[in-house]
């Protein structure tokens, strides 16, 4: 049920989906029972790791305190982590991871009209069975789009890879974690970093940048609140419009 929800294979699920759709489902009329949740986690388990995923094991959520908290990085070190990479393409991989607050398997279906650099607004299309939603880009990555699209030139989707038989085709998962890991080796990071930490860090630094609570929410693309509430690392944030923290990062002279 959850891969016909999000509209990808469960195996391509992350932790955080997971955990969102146990709270979406605890909000229908008839909220399924704990023996439920145990089995789905039971045969997601099993999936992960017949197919290799092991370190993506969910466990069960406590609705009422986080068993865990997300790891994030400081300004600093997305700073260095942004700055690592010698080609643009790699680098661009992690502004956008970063600065939008991607999931990997959304990065890699982003298509180059999904990039509205007029609007200054990213189009994340979330497939069958799930919602589209837009994220702001802000100047900076707006900025670094057009360069990269400049020097890179991609073909239908904004990061390509070679096929078997030489082709440019989307790029791969491999690929967006061997950027993220040798970045980290590279910038100098002890952390664990991997893409979803950067999503972990978007939605951190919005809210200690004064986001509500409410905003973060839907440029995340959570069903469920209590799925964002881990990341209220500041009390009552002002309310404002959603912009990108890669404006506050790096200043555009104009």
């Amino acid at each position: 049920m959850m891969g016909l929800h999000y509209g990808i294979c469960p195996v391509d699920l992350d932790e955080e989906q997971v955990q969102d759709y146990l709270h979406f489902l605890q909000r229908q009329s008839k909220m399924p029972s704990s023996s439920y949740f145990k089995h789905t986690l039971y045969g997601l388990r099993f999936a992960y790791k017949v197919t290799g995923k092991d370190a993506l094991l969910p466990q069960l959520p406590s609705l009422k305190t986080p068993q865990k908290l997300p790891v994030v990085l400081s300004e600093e070190e997305v700073r260095a982590l942004i700055k690592a990479p010698k080609l643009i393409k790699h680098r661009m991989v992690i502004a956008l991871l970063y600065g939008c607050g991607l999931r990997r398997h959304e990065l890699l279906n982003l298509r180059i009209e999904d990039a509205d650099l007029q609007r200054h607004m990213l189009h994340i299309r979330q497939g069958k069975g799930n919602k589209d939603r837009y994220v702001p880009l802000g100047d900076n990555l707006v900025y670094a789009l057009k360069a990269y699209l400049k020097a890179e030139e991609p073909y239908q989707y904004l990061f390509n890879g070679k096929g078997t038989d030489g082709t440019r085709v989307k790029f791969s998962e491999t690929g967006v974690q061997w950027i993220v890991r040798q970045s980290r080796i590279k910038a100098g990071i002890r952390k664990r970093v991997t893409s979803h930490v950067l999503r972990h860090t978007y939605a951190t630094h919005l809210l200690e940048m004064g986001l509500d609570i409410m905003t973060l929410k839907n440029l995340l693309g959570h069903e469920d609140i209590k799925t964002t509430l881990v990341y209220l690392h500041v009390s009552n944030p002002e309310r404002q419009r959603a912009f990108s923290p890669m404006d506050r990062l790096y200043k555009i002279k104009k």
